[in-house]
């Protein structure tokens, strides 16, 4: 069985803005404030190096690959988090219309270790998607005035 957790947020701008400032791993680290290191490039299956704070729970190196992305809509990755323990991380954007966006950010636990891991901090991984969502928006913002 898998868990998700995951938050929505609307943003005042074009999905072309929200990619932009999504696409570019190499500068995660002046505004994500839950991936604070990323490196990596675009394409089906690369690889990404990636360091994730979650406060409450600290920082740990993430060895990931790219799952899938389609440019101004989604990007998504997935990790072998050890021994029954997976985790597929995902950011989707939706555009109602244009200049008007929905992003969604979360993340799916799987496998035993993975459900009781979600079960122990789901409101912590919650309160990280939340926190990633607001930055992303802000600084989709900021690069569009």
């Amino acid at each position: 069985m898998d868990f998700r957790v995951e938050n929505k947020i609307g943003v005042p701008a074009t999905s072309d803005a929200l990619w932009e400032v999504l696409a570019d791993l190499e500068r995660w680290t002046h505004w994500n404030p839950v991936f604070v290191e990323a490196e990596g490039a675009l394409g089906f299956g690369a690889p990404l190096s990636l360091v994730e704070r979650i406060e409450g729970l600290g920082e740990r190196r993430v060895q990931a690959r790219l799952g899938d992305w389609v440019p101004y809509s989604k990007l998504v990755w997935a990790e072998k988090r050890g021994w029954q323990f997976t985790s597929t991380r995902y950011v989707l954007i939706d555009e109602i219309t244009r200049g008007r966006c929905i992003v969604t950010n979360g993340e799916i636990y799987g496998g035993m270790r993975g459900e009781s891991w979600f079960m122990k901090h789901r409101r912590t991984l919650r309160l990280a998607c939340e926190t990633m969502n607001e930055a992303l928006r802000d600084q989709a913002l900021a690069r569009k005035s």
